[in-house]
Parts: structure tokens; sequence; C-alpha cells
């Protein structure tokens, strides 16, 4: 397009304050032509001026871009406040117009209807957003002006939900603020335009209408002034003057517009490219307008959804339940309004159908998130499973109450209580499985490992049975079994605790589960929970009875599991295939719950294969340990059945049980079958270290009583112990149970109280023939040195004690003698004192009385007695009776003097015989008031020394009658000789002196009085007084040597 045109067509822009009224002053001179060129020319200078002036460009045809026009909004805004007119203000105002929208709108003018900034201050252009929906709006220009500000047609609701359909609260009161900045902008630009060019519009609008007149009129008349008359003269000139003017209104030059629809259309395309813009920013200023007025009013709708997702990522509930409320209350009338709409046959207003739009995006988004916060309380819900470890500070119920009340809350359609319950109870029933199957298999792979191991050697078992005397009643710490076995049985007591303890084990996780379920059915827990929006959950508030009775089920079924898998355990054999076992990881729920320690792993490639058929007692349980000791048996089995007992108590008081449940008559079955099985074990154990009592002896002196050995004191512990913990087992005493509850521990039967009574005496019986074994033939224990020294001993022995007699203090275990004198001694504290203890404790820990059993295990023990006590002197005599025939039987043996006054030396052999017997009775049995440190001859002998004396004195008697009795005649010397050698011991043996005895020696007279005649008696009636002095010198003479036979007087004070 020409400069001159461009100019005329910007000519319309002068300033108001050029402008006149029409007159001589605002007509076109009536010059020649000359005259009208350089007019027109000056109004094209002055045109040019204005629009570089306008531009603040050096000149309206420029040759480069000006640098200044290059800075920066900012910069200007520091420049300060310039001192130019109010036109030059209202010039820079509206060039800020194009400022922050980017030149490229200015450039191309046929772009502003096709795009255009977000109005709300996005990065994008709203064609972007729209294209990137994938809404066709390069194809459909209708729809696309629904979206431009600029368009008439532009609908706030549909820009909002398709450009803004995921945008939150806070980033729409952004744009909001951006949209409000932006029309304040834009009102005060176009405001400054309007006043700046109001009388350019003028003038140019009387232009237009005398050049219309002027065409119309085909240039023939000039009635209208000097004016029209001046402007026809001046077209004359030209080269066109002949004819009709160019510019006439006829048809053939398009009623004067052939020649300008050109310039016109260039100038139209100038101004719509310069002046667009500010021409349509009162279209998008009341675009936004109503956009801004629409975001205010549904405000409260737009920022429901932001901060519901706010509440949800903090677990607010409250507010979660107070937004979601609001949102629903919002759909509700929105759907009002479409009902009254539909049922009233009324259009909705732009308003109405904007709200409607605004709230279903709303619900859609609350709904989404609602639905994900449901989906996450319902798993929580489900996971929620330890309710003892849900309990808050103040003991009131924990998260599965709150899930539970947030979703009645929320409003769903099933049921959160009876979800919770169930999952529960599913949770109940796969971890009682899954624990017992693993500790089952733990422990018969124990079994198995103990098993394989060698059989422990006597010796070392009764080392584990050799109890601390004076400590049995007391908490004894040492181990009662060897290592391996005491974690065998640590693992089934593990086991039994975490499945049926009622603190911490499953069996308490049940009643517990139980207990919330009652307070669901009879409605006590129900009392604090919701009833949800406008009741809707109140139909949740109660179960219905296939829902009770469900339950009721479910805790029966959890019981009988718990109850099938302990009898199981103690009824049923070892199990042959571990086929099933696969050790769970480290991160499962169960991983947590193994019986043992964290060092036993289980690996099911190394697993022990079942063991062979050997004939072993403990083979056939699978909850004993093999090789295991009846002591450990006692302490730990009674400790499982005060478990089991307590367990079986508090599930029959279950009220589904209780109700009269066969499950009851199961319970009472597994507490007796269980005991019984335990006896069983028990007393196989019992008797096969009765056989091992026998080791028990170490020959070691008891400390308080020297006169016997340690033995009888294990002995007496070990079978206390036993019968304590048998009465524990067979009782269940100590199972707790609650006051009033059914009692599901019943008394033993007499079958099984026969069982432990026969193995009482049993034991009793094997325990004294292990006794005899130790005095006739030496066991060896482990360790044992040949002698045994306890307490101080004296450094050497005198020349008249032998070597095979230990002194005080010491126990030559090898010397059969010694060893049988400690047992008598032994077995007569056995039969005085211990044995009778024992029968008395059973009598009462059993209230069962033993008489044909004690007067059994009494005659028994006379037995041993006797025939311990011949064992020992049966040497003695026969050394004795050889030794006292053979001297009366000797060719020397008649004295050669008239009156004998010596005794005959198998006498004095005699007797040295019987000092040494003394001697090593009354050194191996101290008496009662023998010290550790002193050994006096006259200190009070043992019984035994006494009995042993007279016994061979007895013996010695009997002996002295078979010898005289050999010789058919005695003389008065030979008679005289052997009343000397027979009153001499009879006399210093007086004090062990018998009622046999005595008529052995009398018979002993008898027998020499029919050898010899009348004279021979008469003279020795006349020598006895004689035969006495004899005597009492030889007594005399022999004192020292016979003291150990002294009597022993206490001595009294005077």
């Amino acid at each position: 397009m020409a400069a001159a045109d461009y100019v005329n067509s910007m000519r319309v822009f002068t300033p108001a304050h050029n402008y006149q009224p029409a007159g001589d002053e605002g007509r076109l001179p009536s010059a020649p032509g000359t005259s009208h060129i350089t007019s027109r020319k000056l109004q094209e200078m002055e045109a040019q001026q204005d629009v570089a002036r306008h531009y603040n460009l050096p000149s309206a045809y420029p040759d480069e871009w000006p640098a200044e026009l290059d800075l920066s909004d900012e910069s200007r805004d520091e420049a300060g406040p310039s001192t130019q007119d109010t036109a030059a203000q209202a010039k820079w105002r509206y060039s800020g117009l194009y400022g922050d929208r980017g030149k490229s709108t200015i450039i191309a003018s046929a772009s502003t209807q096709q795009d255009e900034p977000d109005p709300l201050g996005g990065p994008q252009s709203v064609m972007e957003l729209l294209k990137q929906r994938g809404l066709p709006v390069d194809e459909d220009a209708r729809l696309r002006s629904r979206f431009v500000l600029s368009s008439t047609s532009f609908s706030p609701a549909l820009f909002l939900t398709h450009t803004r359909p995921t945008a939150s609260a806070q980033s729409l009161l952004q744009g909001l603020n951006y949209l409000t900045d932006s029309i304040d902008q834009e009102s005060a630009s176009l405001k400054a335009l309007v006043e700046s060019n109001f009388e350019k519009f003028v003038r140019i609008k009387a232009t237009i209408d005398n050049v219309y007149e002027e065409m119309r009129d085909d240039g023939t008349q000039n009635d209208n002034g000097l004016h029209r008359s001046l402007s026809q003269n001046a077209r004359q000139i030209g080269p066109n003057s002949a004819g009709v003017r160019k510019n006439a209104l006829t048809e053939a030059n398009e009623y004067g517009f052939k020649g300008i629809n050109a310039p016109f259309t260039e100038a139209s395309e100038m101004a719509e490219e310069l002046w667009g813009e500010a021409l349509n920013g009162r279209q998008r200023e009341e675009g936004l307008k109503q956009v801004l007025e629409a975001v205010e009013k549904q405000r409260g709708i737009y920022e429901i959804g932001t901060d519901l997702q706010k509440s949800i990522k903090q677990r607010d509930y409250d507010a979660i339940i107070e937004q979601y409320t609001l949102a629903r209350r919002y759909a509700n009338d929105a759907k009002v309004l479409v009902d009254r709409a539909t049922s009233t046959q009324r259009s909705l207003t732009e308003d109405q159908v904007h709200t409607i739009l605004v709230t279903g995006r709303m619900w859609m988004d609350v709904e989404k998130q609602i639905q994900a916060f449901k989906r996450d309380l319902w798993r929580r819900l489900s996971n929620a499973q330890s309710t003892k470890q849900l309990l808050s500070a103040n003991g009131q119920d924990g998260e599965y109450m709150d899930l539970i009340a947030i979703l009645l809350e929320l409003g769903v359609d099933d049921n959160p209580v009876w979800v919770w319950l169930l999952s529960r109870y599913d949770y109940l029933k796969t971890r009682i499985a899954s624990f017992c199957e693993r500790g089952r298999a733990e422990i018969e792979i124990l079994r198995r490992r103990l098993a394989s191991r060698e059989k422990p050697s006597p010796q070392s078992v009764a080392s584990y049975l050799r109890i601390p005397i004076r400590e049995a009643a007391r908490n004894y710490s040492d181990p009662l079994d060897t290592e391996q076995i005491l974690e065998f049985w640590g693992c089934v007591h593990t086991f039994l605790r975490k499945l049926i303890s009622v603190q911490g084990g499953l069996l308490g996780d049940v009643i517990e589960f139980w207990d919330t379920a009652q307070s669901f059915i009879n409605g006590s827990k129900q009392k604090l929970l919701p009833t949800g929006f406008e009741g809707e959950s109140r139909k949740h508030h109660r179960l219905s009875t296939d829902s009770i009775n469900g339950l009721k089920d479910g805790i029966i079924e959890l019981v009988n599991r718990i109850q099938v898998n302990i009898v199981s355990l103690f009824a049923d054999a070892p199990p042959d295939d571990l086929s099933f076992l696969s050790a769970p990881s480290a991160t499962s729920p169960m991983g947590t719950l193994t019986p043992t320690v964290s060092r036993f792993n289980l690996d099911p490639k190394d697993i022990p294969p079942p063991l062979p058929k050997t004939g072993e007692v403990w083979a056939e349980f699978a909850f004993w340990p093999p090789h295991a000791n009846s002591l450990s048996g006692v302490h730990y089995l009674g400790q499982f059945l005060i478990l089991i007992g307590t367990a079986a108590s508090e599930m029959a008081d279950l009220s589904p049980i209780s109700g009269g449940s066969t499950t009851y008559d199961q319970l009472k079955l597994l507490v007796s079958g269980t005991r019984e099985r335990c006896v069983r074990a028990t007393c196989a154990a019992w008797n096969s270290d009765a056989e091992h009592c026998k080791y028990l002896e170490d020959w070691t002196r008891d400390l308080e009583r020297k006169a016997l050995t340690k033995m009888p004191g294990h002995f007496m512990a070990f079978e206390s112990a036993i019968l304590t913990g048998m009465q524990k087992i067979l009782y269940i005493s100590e199972a707790m149970t609650k006051p009033g509850s059914v009692d599901v521990v019943t008394p033993p039967p007499t079958k099984l109280l026969q069982m432990v009574r026969s193995q009482f005496v049993t034991s009793v019986y094997k325990a004294l023939s292990g006794l005899v074994e130790n005095a006739e033939r030496p066991v060896n224990v482990e360790g044992e040195d040949e002698w045994v020294l306890i307490g101080p001993s004296f450094s050497g022995t005198g020349s008249d004690v032998p070597s095979s007699v230990s002194v005080y203090g010491g126990i030559d275990s090898k010397n059969r003698n010694v060893r049988i004198l400690l047992t008598l001694s032994n077995l007569r504290a056995l039969r005085a004192e211990h044995v009778p203890q024992l029968i008395t404790s059973f009598e009462s820990a059993f209230a069962v009385k033993l008489t044909d059993e004690s007067k059994t295990i009494q005659d028994v023990l006379g037995q041993i007695d006797t025939r311990l006590f011949q064992s020992y002197t049966r040497s003695v005599v026969d050394t004795l009776h050889t030794m006292i025939l053979n001297g009366i039987s000797s060719a020397d043996w008649v004295p050669s003097t008239s009156r004998p006054d010596e005794l005959r030396p198998y006498v004095y052999t005699t007797m040295l015989t019987l000092v040494m017997v003394h001697t090593e009775v009354s050194t191996t049995l101290p008496g009662a008031s023998s010290s550790t440190s002193t050994m006096s001859p006259a200190s009070p002998s043992h019984p035994l020394t006494h009995a042993i004396l007279a016994e061979l004195l007895t013996q010695i008697s009997k002996s002295l009658l078979e010898g005289f009795m050999s010789r058919p005649k005695y003389s008065l010397p030979a008679l005289m000789q052997a009343t000397l050698d027979t009153e001499f011991i009879a006399q210093t043996m007086s004090q062990y002196a018998t009622e046999a005895a005595g008529q052995v020696q009398s018979q002993i007279y008898l027998e020499l009085d029919r050898r010899t005649n009348n004279e021979a008696r008469a003279k020795l009636q006349a020598e006895l007084g004689e035969m006495r002095g004899v005597l009492k010198r030889l007594r005399e003479r022999t004192r020292g040597e016979f003291a150990c036979f002294k009597k022993v007087r206490s001595v009294s004070s005077k």
C-alpha cells in the first residue's frame, strides 16, 4: 500500500484539540490544483509526524528498530515519571498493551482471532491448551470462538472446564489475581485511547459525510456551497475531468467504491493490525470479568478438592468428613436444580449451567479422591489385626475403631464391622495353621538331631540326677540335663506359650477377638460409631443373626484348631513326613513366631531323615527329647500342663463353648489325654533313671553324717523331686481358672495313680538293688580316683592299721569291706529315715496309703541288710573259725604245767582280728559324736560296730564250742586252759555279748563238763579263785591292746 494512502487512513487519528467546527476555517481551500496538492502534502507530513510521535519512532519509515524500544517495562518504570503532557502519557499507556503480550500479536493481525495468550496467566496460549485436550479448534471456527476472550461468543464456563479441568483452588486464585490486573490495565488503556482520539473520530466523520454528498450528486450540482464547487472544479482539472467523475455513485463504478476499494481494504487491514487488539480489549475485558465473577461466585466449590486432598495427606479424619459432607450437599443441590428444570420444562440459565458443570467436575474429583481413600481405609482395616497393639495411650480402642468410624461417616455398602471381624478371623485361622505347622516341624527336627547323637553314658546321666541333698525343696539353678535336651524342652515350651498363652499367645488373640465380637454383638461398641451422612450408615450398626451365628462357629473352629494341634503334639507319634516344611521369609509376619531362637534356621534341604525303630520308649513321644532324664521331664511337663490346663479353662469359658458345644468335652479330653501321655513318658524315664541311681554313689561322705555317703541323700532328693513333679503333672493344681468358670481339669484317674504308685515302688527296688551291686562290685565313676578324700586326713597310719583301711575322712572305694560297711550304713539310714519319709510324701501328695508297699519295701531292705551284713562278716568268721579250731586241736594246746597262767596264741590272734575289725568298722563308720579332726577310741561307736562285733563274738563262741567238742577228754590243766581262753574272750568282749553268745558259752561249759571226771571237777572248783586272779592279771596286762572293746562310760558332773 502506498505511503500516502497509509497516511490518509491514519489521518483520522489526529489529536482531539485540532478539531474545529465546520466553517470557513474547516473547509478545504478553493485554490487552484497546485494549492490543493500542496495542502495534501502538508497533511501527509503532519500525519507521518503524528505516527512517528505516537510510536516513539524517529520517522514514519525508519530503517532499523530503535534501541530504546528494547528496554523492558521495569527499565521504563525505573526511569521515573516523564514530563510529557497528558496526551503523551495516554499514548504510552496504550503502547503498554503490547509490552507483555509479545510483539507477535502486533505484527500478525490475522492471528488475533485465531489464538491469544492465556487470560489467567498460563505459559501456553489458549489454542495450545485446547489442542492438548484434543479439541478440533483448527477446523471448527465456531468452537474456537467460544474460547477466545475477544470473541462475542466467549463462554467462561466452557473455558474453565476445558482449560482448567484439574486446576487446584490455589492456581485458580492466582489466575484470578492475574486476570484482575490485566483488566485494570486494559480498562485504563482503552479509556486513554478514547479520550485522546475523540476529536479525530469527529473530524473523520465529517469528512466522510462531505465525500459521500459529493459522490452522491455525481458532481453536477453545486447547491451545497463553496466547498462542493471548489472540489468539483479541482476534479475537472485532472486528467479524468471529462464526463461523470469516477467517484460518482453509479452502478458502473460500484457506486463510488470502485476506485477506493483497494485503498480502503489496505487501510482497514492496517487499522486492524494497529488497533484491532485495542478495540477487542473491551470484549476481552467483559469476558475476563465474567470469568472473575464465576470464580468468585463458586470459590467454595473450587476449594473443596484441594482442601480434601490436603486433609487426606494429613489423615485429618474430621476435616475429611466435613469437606466430603459439604461436597455431597453441593452435589445434591445441583441435582435438585437439574431435577426441577426437568420437571418444569424450563431452560437453565448460563449461571445455573456453569454451577452444574463446576459442581460436576468438583464431585468427580472429590469422588475419585474419596474412593481412593476408601480403598486405603479398607486395606488398613484388613491389616489392623492386633487390637492389643492398637490401643491408644488412654486405653481406648485404637486404629481399627477409627477406621470403622471414618468408613461409616463416608458411607459404604459393605459393613466395615463385619469385614474387620471376618478379616480378623481369617488372619487368626491362617496364623494358627502356619505357626503350628512350622513349630511342630522345628520340634521334630530337634528330636531327630538328638536321637542321632550318641547315647550318653550312665555316669553322664547320673551327674544330672545328683541334686544337692539339702536343696531339693529349693530352686535348683544348675542345669537338669544337657544343653541340647534343654534346648528341645525350651522349644516345646516356647511353642506352647506362643500358641496357648493368654498373655501374648494366639489363644489370647482368639479370646480378645471374641470379647471384641461380643461388644459388637450386644451393641456396646456401636455407641461410639457414627451414623453417617443423613443416617445412611445406621444399618451397619447391628449384626444379623446369621453373622452372629457365624462368629460363634468361627470361635469354635479356632478353638478346635488349637486343641487339635496340642493333641497332635502330645498324643500322636512323631511325624515321619516333613515335606510340607517351607521356611518363611524373614519379612513375613509368621517369621517372628518361630518357637526357637533366631540361630535355629530351617533348611528344607537339610532335614534329618526319620529315625529307625529301635524299641526305645521315647521314640513313641513327639514331645519327649531322646535320652532325656526324668528330672527335666517332670520340671518342663509340669509347666506344659499348667499352660494347657489354664488354656483349656479359658477356652471352655468362652460362651459359644460353654453353651453346650461338643468342644467342651474335647477340651476335657485334651487335658486328660495330655496328662496321661506325660505320665507315661515320665514313668518310662523314671524307670530308666532308677537303674542309674547306683551311679549316684560317688563314695564321698555326707557333710553332716560322716557314717553315710552322699548317695542316700541324693536318692532322697531325686525321688522327692520326681514325686513333687508327678504331683503337679497329675493334679495340675497351679492351672489358673476364673472364679465360677467351667472346670475342665478333672482329678487323675485311678489308673494313672496306680501307674505312678507302681513306678515309685519299682524305683526304690532298683535303687536298693544298685546299692548292693555297688557294695559287691565297684562301679567306676567318671573322673574318679582310687582315693576320694573329703575333709582332713592323717598323714600316715599306725603300724596296727592295715593298709586297706583309710584314715578317717577318706574312703578307699576299691576296698570291698569299706564299700559294704558304708552300704550297710546307708541301708540302715534308708530303712530308718529316708524311705519312710518318701512313703509319707507319696501318701500326702497322691492321697493314697502304701501300707502293703511300705511293708514290702521294709522287708526288702531287711533282706538286703542281712545279705550285706553276712557278706561282710562271713570272711572274718571263716578266718576266726579256722584259727580257733587249729589252735584248740594243736598238740601244744594242753598246758604242760598243772596250773596254766597264760592264754594260748590263738586267743591273742583272735582278739587282734577283732581289733582290726573294730578299727575298720569304726574308722569307716565313725560315731555320731566324732568330729572331722579327732578320732578317740573312747568315742561312741557306730551302731553297726556293735552289731558286727556281737555277731563275731557269737560266731567265735560257736567256733570255741566246736573246737572244744573236737577233744574227747579234758584233764584238769586242759579244763583250766579251756576255761581261761573262753572267759578271757567273753569278759574282754562283754559289751558285745548277746543272748545267743551267752547260750553258746553255756553250752561250752556243759560240753567241757561232759568230757572230764568228777575228780577234775572237784579240783576245778578249788582252783577257781586262783584262776580268777590269773584271768585278772591277763586282762590287766592286755588292757592297752584291747582298750577299743572297753565300754565307754559317760562322764557325769560331780
